[in-house]
């Protein structure tokens, strides 16, 4: 055919995260028209100025929720895919057993098993991850006469680990290891643990975003967990380094308000939003004031939180259907670029309905003053 997925791929290819992320500012420095105090003829430093909103969220991944018996299944259906071809290949000889049909089965009956008890998930881990080994055994063996092509080899080398994780958390009894493998198709997806009423485990990409004057901006994407809190005094010198000039003030959450975040907001004269630190004022009407500035402020905060649904409602930031780790991350980027661009044409839209209600207003004006 003329045109195919893997022409999409190419596509996405062409344009990483970082380029993608070139352009967005290219198109926030077109659009912005905020006055610089930067520019100012004096010779003193400019002061702060702005507002920068710092929030972080997942973006799922297009995979199944994933348990370990699942996972090692489907590394178990992938090596045998893999034995298939490889004897295919090599054009002749006795297959290896893999005993396929058995495996399933008793996949199954742990499956339709609405209250499958531990005993029995117990079990089908053990027989998974003794089919498992066997299978990379054949392809092992397989491999010294039929070679593998990178793209194998990588198949080979995930599910080895797979594996290896697998069965370090069935022999201590563990249900957790460090870079854990969720899915064997996209074995660069991580857990991200979020706490939310909905879903308190998450299984994708970690975005952290800043919003500035109703633009966004990638401070940072990880397939790893990260805490959010990090990216503060990153993203204040990169506005530094944008502007000239720090912000006024910082809106975030209350996970942001660690002691260094605070050490270095107080030096640099930045503002972080939410309660003072040591006891409230004894003066009531003071003690409300700052009440008040802190509903404001959240209320403000929440611009971001809009950001997100927009992102996730509108333009496909609740699942990410590429593969890929590059084609992930360059689709979430696009993603925020077209968040940006539909900013800019309303904020046009905006200044066009403005002018002509002028025009509206004097033509009446002039019309009442010459009759």
């Amino acid at each position: 055919p003329p045109f195919d997925s893997s022409k999409m791929v190419a596509f996405r290819r062409r344009f990483p995260a970082e380029v993608l992320a070139e352009i967005n500012e290219a198109i926030i420095r077109r659009q912005t028209k905020e006055n610089d105090p930067s520019s100012s003829s004096d010779d003193e430093p400019p002061s702060n100025h702005g507002t920068l909103i710092l929030d972080a969220t997942c973006v799922p991944a297009d995979i199944h929720y994933p348990t370990d018996a699942g996972v090692l299944n489907d590394a178990r259906e992938k090596s045998e895919q893999l034995i298939d071809v490889l004897h295919a290949r090599r054009g002749g000889g006795k297959k290896p057993r893999t005993y396929r049909r058995i495996a399933h089965k008793n996949y199954l009956t742990l499956v339709r098993n609405k209250r499958p008890s531990f005993r029995l998930i117990r079990k089908t881990r053990r027989s998974r991850l003794h089919c498992l080994r066997r299978n990379l055994g054949h392809l092992e063996r397989m491999a010294e006469t039929s070679p593998l092509t990178w793209k194998e080899q990588q198949l080979v080398d995930v599910l080895q680990k797979v594996y290896d994780q697998q069965q370090e958390m069935y022999t201590q009894r563990r249900r957790s290891v460090d870079h854990r493998i969720v899915s064997v198709s996209q074995p660069h997806i991580r857990p991200i643990v979020r706490g939310k009423l909905v879903a308190q485990v998450e299984f994708g990409a970690k975005l952290a975003l800043s919003l500035e004057n109703g633009y966004a901006r990638v401070e940072k994407l990880s397939f790893e967990a990260f805490n959010e809190s990090t990216t503060l005094q990153a993203s204040c010198e990169r506005y530094k380094a944008r502007n000239g000039y720090y912000p006024e003030r910082v809106l975030a959450d209350k996970i942001y308000r660690t002691r260094k975040n605070l050490q270095y907001c107080a030096e640099h004269g930045i503002t972080l939003n939410g309660p003072k630190l040591g006891r409230p004022p004894k003066d009531r009407r003071l003690y409300e004031a700052q009440k008040r500035m802190e509903r404001q402020e959240t209320g403000e905060r929440n611009a971001i939180e809009g950001k997100f649904g927009e992102a996730k409602r509108r333009y496909g930031l609740n699942r990410v259907m590429t593969r890929l780790s590059g084609t992930s991350a360059s689709v979430i980027h696009l993603i925020t670029i077209v968040m940006n661009l539909k900013k800019s044409l309303r904020d046009l839209l905006l200044t066009l309905f403005q002018l002509w209600q002028r025009g509206l207003i004097w033509r009446r004006q002039a019309n009442y003053a010459f009759g």
